[in-house]
C-alpha cells in the first residue's frame, strides 16, 4: 500500500486534497508571506505531478494556466498526485516585477542555501520540502520585459525521455537549450526528475491563446501518465511541434523606432521584411531582413529599441 505523503509536516493520504502554506519568510511590516499549494492524491496510486508557476513575479500566463488546471478541476487525478503552485515567487507577484526585493531572481539561486539571500532561502526550502516528491514537473514562464514568446517547450538536448514528453504537451515549439547552472531546471535534472519548462507570451500580460496552449498541454501531459479524469476530454489537435535545435537573436542595427511587420510563430524567408527602424524625426528608415530562413519564436514588442538590442529570436536550424 503506499504511504502517506508528508510535505511541511503535514500528512496526505490517498484520496486526500490539502491546501498548504508554504510560509518561510515575512514582509518587513512583519507581514507572514504565505505560498498556497494545492495538493490533490488520488485513491490509487500512481505518478505525482508537480505544476509550477510565478517564479519571475512578472510572468502572469503562467499563474493563470496553473489557477485554469485547478479551477477546471484538471488538478483532480484519476491515479496518482498533483502539486500546484501558481505562484511561487509571490514577493515578485505582489511587487510586479521579475525578481525579489534584494533584487535576486529565484530561477538562478538553486538549490538556494537555508541562512543565504531571501530568494536563495525559498529555494532551499522547496527544493529540501516540496521538490523530493515530484516525479514529473512542468514550469511555465513567459518571456522578459516586452518580449513576446511563442508558445514552446524548452528541453535540455540529448534526453530522449524528455523530447518524447515535450511531443505529448504538443506546444507547437519544442526548442533545446541548455540548462542554465543553479536554475530550477537544472536542479531538477540533478535529482532525476523529468522537467518541462514552457515559455509563452510575454510579462505583465494574460494572453487567452498561450494559456490555453499551457492548459492543453497539462491535460495532454496527465493524459499520457494515465492521471486524467474520465469526463475531462482532451481537445484532439493535428500537428506535430516544430522542434528547434539551434537558433539565435537578430539585433537591432539602429536606435530607434521599431514597427514590427510580422507575426510570431512565422516561417520567413532569407531577406524577407520583418520591421523597420525609425528616428522620431522622419529622416531615417532602416529595413530589418531575416538573415536566414527559419521560424520567428520570439519578437521584441517594445516600441523604442536601441542599437544591439535582441529584436526577433529566430531558428537557424528545425526539424
Amino acid at each position: 500500500m503506499a504511504k502517506d505523503m508528508i510535505i511541511l509536516g503535514e500528512r496526505i493520504g490517498l484520496g486526500e486534497a490539502k491546501t498548504l502554506n508554504f510560509s518561510f519568510a515575512k514582509l518587513y511590516t512583519a507581514t507572514k508571506i504565505e505560498i498556497p499549494i494545492v495538493i490533490n492524491r488520488s485513491e490509487i496510486d500512481g505518478p505525482t505531478v508537480l505544476l509550477t508557476a510565478g517564479v519571475h513575479g512578472d510572468e502572469i500566463n503562467g499563474v493563470e494556466i496553473v489557477r485554469q488546471v485547478i479551477a477546471k478541476h484538471i488538478n483532480k487525478p484519476k491515479t496518482g498526485t498533483t502539486i500546484c503552485i501558481p505562484i511561487l515567487n509571490i514577493f515578485g507577484f505582489l511587487n510586479q516585477d521579475r525578481v525579489f526585493p534584494d533584487g535576486r531572481d529565484l530561477n538562478r539561486v538553486f538549490p538556494g542555501t537555508k541562512t543565504g539571500s531571501l530568494a536563495s532561502r525559498i529555494a532551499y526550502h522547496f527544493v529540501k520540502e516540496i521538490l523530493p516528491h515530484a516525479d514529473y514537473c512542468l514550469d511555465f514562464h513567459t518571456g522578459g520585459a516586452q518580449r513576446f514568446n511563442a508558445a514552446q517547450i524548452r528541453i535540455a538536448p540529448g534526453d530522449e525521455k524528455l523530447f518524447k514528453l515535450a511531443q505529448v504537451f504538443n506546444a507547437p515549439f519544442t526548442v533545446y537549450a541548455t540548462n542554465i547552472g543553479k536554475s530550477y531546471r537544472n536542479t531538477c535534472k540533478k535529482m532525476g526528475k523529468q522537467v518541462l519548462l514552457f515559455e509563452g507570451g510575454k510579462s505583465l500580460e494574460s494572453n487567452k491563446y498561450i494559456v490555453k496552449e499551457g492548459v492543453d498541454g497539462v491535460s495532454r501531459v496527465l493524459n499520457h501518465l494515465g492521471m486524467l479524469r474520465d469526463d475531462y476530454k482532451v481537445v484532439p489537435i493535428d500537428r506535430t511541434p516544430v522542434v528547434i535545435s539551434n537558433s539565435k537573436w537578430i539585433r537591432a542595427q539602429k536606435s530607434g523606432l521599431l514597427h514590427i511587420k510580422i507575426d510570431c510563430n512565422k516561417h520567413v524567408v532569407k531577406g524577407e521584411f520583418l520591421a523597420t527602424i525609425t528616428d522620431p524625426y522622419g529622416t531615417m528608415r532602416f529595413k530589418v531582413l531575416a538573415p536566414n530562413d527559419g521560424y520567428i519564436i520570439n519578437i521584441n514588442q517594445a516600441p523604442i529599441v536601441n542599437q544591439g538590442d535582441a529584436i526577433f529570436h529566430i531558428s537557424t536550424e528545425s526539424k
